[in-house]
């Protein structure tokens, strides 16, 4: 069974806007539990939750980004040998 609940979320400048999500039964209880356990609402367990998953998802974008230019262009042996002997692993 689901259950069509409202939450707010954030947009520009800290408005509130009400939108309608459906989810199952049992992520509406775990949300709820979780959000009682954090002593918070139910609303900002979600808004908290999708501010996550969208830094996750910005984060996989520019590691993917990342991989894509090194894979593009391969980090050369040398690049980092100036370095060499500024290291200091401490067993000098």
């Amino acid at each position: 069974m689901c259950a069509i609940i409202a939450i707010k979320i954030y947009i520009q400048e800290n408005n509130m806007r009400t939108v309608q999500m459906t989810l199952d039964d049992q992520l509406i209880e775990s949300i709820d539990e979780a959000a009682k356990s954090l002593k918070t609402t139910r609303s900002a367990f979600t808004r908290a939750a999708l501010r996550d998953a969208l830094n996750k998802l910005e984060i996989n974008r520019l590691e993917q980004k990342h991989r894509q230019g090194y894979k593009a262009h391969p980090a050369n042996k040398k690049e980092f040998s100036v370095w060499e002997e500024e290291q200091d692993w401490g067993d000098k």
